[in-house]
């Protein structure tokens, strides 16, 4: 389904993300998530793809899985990093024989375990990525005629490669005019960086729907780990001094995470988000508690696709 038939109306949408597993563990306790939150009748779903060759065949192949054999709506990251135009075309072909119906076209990050040459790269900056798609879908290759629903990436605390604050919105409304088609953030723990952000985009004319990317804290290792990936996150005093209260307590750090995450939520959606995209780390536990306490009522059936 094309992004603009998922957010069409006023209400805010709901949707999780994934990542590819690495090992048959990991795959049982991805699929049984995916089982779990198949209830709850998301949105859409996004999985996200790696810098390794065989990690992404894991993301192509779960993409395709999560398509054929359930209701969820897929979205598969696709990033500039380590690719060439030819191997783009090929796995934009490929989704769309599959009728898949957005991409979330992104830099990606730096391979760490392999060597790399940014300059060998076809696509230097995301906007490439984003008109490549664009003449893709002018191609008429997919067979919805609209072709993908192309979305990018938001940095309500700023981007951590663009220290100049409008140089970033230079380039993410550059995304925007390439094709971009609606925005996911990165996340985020204080609100009032996400509608600080909102607005900027606003006033430098940028108008597609902006989905506000949360990630439950639910231990202090991941708490940590999350300081790292998401390039320096900023955590309130707030939240911080609730987890040091109970640091060395495991059902204590993921009481407080789950309900810091739920009063986001809350704040978010009494000022008008136009959806919210629960970071899942591949479990279902904390979103589901989350989910269920916002009282959002599980949509009864979810739409076939217009493809």
């Amino acid at each position: 389904m094309h992004i603009t038939d998922i957010m069409q109306g006023d209400s805010p949408t709901f949707s999780f993300e994934f990542f590819p597993p690495k090992t048959p563990e990991a795959a049982e306790i991805l699929y049984q998530t995916i089982r779990d939150l198949e209830l709850y009748m998301p949105h859409f779903i996004s999985v996200t793809y790696g810098a390794g060759g065989s990690t992404r065949d894991l993301t192509h192949d779960l993409v395709e899985r999560i398509q054929h054999t359930t209701k969820l709506d897929p979205i598969p990251h696709l990033t500039c990093v380590c690719h060439n135009e030819e191997e783009i075309e090929a796995i934009l072909g490929r989704y769309a024989r599959s009728a898949i119906g957005n991409i979330l076209a992104l830099g990606g990050d730096r391979p760490r375990d392999i060597p790399y040459d940014k300059s060998r790269d076809s696509f230097q900056h995301a906007v490439d990525l984003v008109k490549f798609i664009r003449r893709f879908n002018e191609s008429g290759a997919h067979p919805d005629c609209r072709g993908f629903g192309i979305g990018v990436a938001g940095f309500p605390e700023g981007h951590p490669a663009t220290p100049n604050r409008l140089v970033e919105m230079d380039h993410l409304k550059a995304k925007v005019d390439a094709g971009a088609d609606y925005m996911v953030t990165q996340l985020f723990f204080d609100n009032r960086d996400f509608f600080d952000f909102r607005e900027r985009c606003a006033l430098a004319g940028i108008h597609i729907p902006i989905i506000a990317g949360i990630m439950p804290i639910t231990s202090m290792s991941g708490f940590k780990r999350i300081a790292e990936l998401a390039g320096g996150a900023r955590f309130p005093a707030k939240l911080l001094r609730a987890l040091q209260r109970c640091e060395n307590d495991r059902v204590g750090v993921r009481r407080v995470g789950v309900h810091f995450a739920l009063e986001q939520c809350h704040d978010l959606l009494d000022n008008n988000v136009a959806g919210i995209h629960f970071y899942t780390l591949n479990r279902s536990d904390a979103t589901r508690v989350i989910f269920d306490s916002l009282g959002i009522p599980r949509r009864r059936s979810v739409q076939a696709s217009a493809i």
